[in-house]
């Protein structure tokens, strides 16, 4: 009886596997595929247990689905596996090959009397990217029908192992992608060839202060509208023009492009980057957008500092050179009260150029973040006096005093820089003000002090306030009166915050301008 049925159990097996097969190549998930395909073998061929193993990228042989075998078992067959992972030959007889002696020489050693085993490769390709191994519980070997009929089976899921490897390596690619786009600084926007904006990332988003939701979809010219005219061909021309001719002919402008109502216009740099297919057909347009802000401060920074320097060193040097041409002149005689009023001068703007010297590379330095500070105790109203006096002697309009608490603490700091944050608080009081008086105050504090200088002058206007102390600014009323290369406010606060403290202007001084600072106490008591 069990003859004439045979064949209708092969053709049963054969309609099966090939059902199954279709089905495999539809599954994209590689763990629920493997799984599969085992239980698919094992169900087939009356099995008891199995494995399948898979060679990644990297060469490294490693169990992916198992079925019936104990845990001890299955770590000897990893560690066999991980011995063999390095010989992966070129010819896929000889890989398969020593991969089965490998593990039929682990498998001798445990009972398998009554077991029959049998290990099909999944070939794909001419490239060998797995192997499968099915246990049956009776001692009767694989049949040839067997063996070929879940080789077949197993050609077909070699396909379907290869695809679910391609979806998820597609997948990493687009994940990969995804978080290259989130994580990059610079607004991204990935176009299609009609310039409709297929993906943009968040930092563009944020540029414009739109939702990325509200730009995806859109046109490009709906998106990116310019303040005026920018510096460049725009990308709607350049393409109407034939571009790009090349797939390495990159496009770049400049502009001020149009955000929100409730953000100014911003200075940007795109660049278009063309994606050309194969068959020489734009597909792609890849738009990077970079915040240009800091550069054009730079430039103008740069303009600012060229105009100051140039006209703040021109005149001195001109007055130099002027009175000593004047004294060298052999056809005048000069008496002695003339030789020292000019000698005077001379000395005078002198200082005054080493000063702003002085100055530009304490600021160059700064940049650099090489500014030295080199702090000790010091007594605070010991060294206001000294500047007190020293600078009352240049002006006879002013009235220069102190006002510190009698009992006053150390301050830890370099005595020297602050020193030079004194000079150029009273200095500039002396400058800004017509006349009257100017006191330095200071009070102490449980861990610090304060010590502001205020004057009778016209003041801080409220517009100046945010700007007083950046570097090589001033007031525009007030550089028309006075000399200055604006860099005085910016290097004292600098200083005090390089002592870890703090300097600002009061906008609640009343007559006159009131700039105040803060200094750490030390935790030495005064001698």
């Amino acid at each position: 009886m069990l003859g004439p049925l045979l064949p209708d159990y092969r053709v049963w097996q054969r309609d099966y596997l090939l059902e199954i097969s279709r089905a495999l190549t539809q599954e994209l998930d590689l763990d629920k595929l493997l799984g599969r395909i085992l239980r698919i073998s094992i169900e087939v061929l009356s099995g008891l247990a199995g494995f399948i193993a898979l060679r990644s990228e990297s060469g490294q042989w490693k169990i992916r689905a198992s079925h019936g075998l104990d845990p001890e078992v299955l770590s000897g067959i990893e560690y066999q596996l991980h011995n063999i992972s390095s010989n992966s030959g070129d010819v896929i007889e000889e890989e398969i090959h020593s991969i089965y002696a490998q593990l039929n020489e682990f498998f001798n050693n445990f009972d398998q009397s009554q077991l029959a085993s049998v290990g099909l490769p999944l070939i794909t390709r001419d490239k060998l990217v797995g192997v499968t191994y099915i246990f049956r519980n009776y001692p009767n070997a694989f049949s040839l029908n067997d063996q070929k009929l879940l080789s077949n089976f197993a050609n077909q899921a070699a396909i379907a192992v290869q695809n679910a490897q391609l979806y998820r390596q597609i997948n990493r690619e687009k994940l990969r992608m995804t978080a290259l786009l989130d994580s990059a600084a610079d607004g991204i926007l990935i176009l299609a060839n009609d310039l409709t904006i297929e993906r943009c990332n968040g930092a563009f988003a944020r540029l414009l202060d739109i939702p990325s939701e509200k730009i995806q979809l859109k046109s490009h010219d709906e998106i990116i509208k310019w303040a005026s005219p920018p510096q460049g061909l725009t990308l709607e021309k350049a393409v109407a023009g034939g571009w790009p001719l090349t797939a390495h002919a990159h496009l770049y402008i400049e502009g001020d492009l149009i955000c929100t109502q409730n953000r100014p216009a911003l200075p940007v740099g795109i660049t278009y980057a063309p994606l050309v297919g194969d068959d020489g057909i734009l597909t792609n347009i890849i738009t990077t957008i970079r915040d240009i802000t800091r550069f054009r401060q730079a430039e103008e920074l740069k303009s600012t500092f060229i105009s100051v320097v140039s006209h703040e060193l021109k005149t001195p040097v001109a007055l130099i050179k002027g009175y000593v041409s004047t004294l060298r002149r052999e056809d005048a005689s000069w008496d002695r009260e003339v030789v020292d009023d000019a000698l005077s001068v001379i000395e005078d703007e002198s200082d005054r150029l080493a000063e702003m010297i002085e100055n530009l590379l304490d600021a160059s330095r700064l940049q650099a973040g090489g500014l030295r500070i080199n702090p000790e105790d010091v007594f605070l109203p010991d060294l206001v006096r000294r500047t007190v006096e020293r600078q009352q002697t240049q002006t006879t309009k002013h009235q220069i005093s102190m006002e510190f608490p009698d009992e006053y603490p150390l301050v830890y700091v370099d005595e020297k820089r602050i020193s030079q944050v004194l000079s150029n608080l009273v200095s500039n009081a002396i400058k800004y003000s017509p006349g009257g008086q100017i006191i330095v105050r200071s009070r102490a504090l449980q861990d610090q002090v304060i010590i502001c200088v205020s004057d009778e002058g016209p003041g801080i206007a409220p517009d100046d306030l945010p700007h007083i102390f950046d570097r090589f600014y001033r007031a525009p009323d007030m550089a028309k009166m006075t000399k200055g290369a604006g860099l005085g406010l910016f290097l004292s606060k600098s200083i005090i915050e390089s002592h870890n403290g703090k300097m600002w202007a009061d906008p609640e001084a009343g007559k006159g301008a009131k700039i105040c600072f803060s200094l750490p106490r030390s935790t030495e008591l005064p001698a």
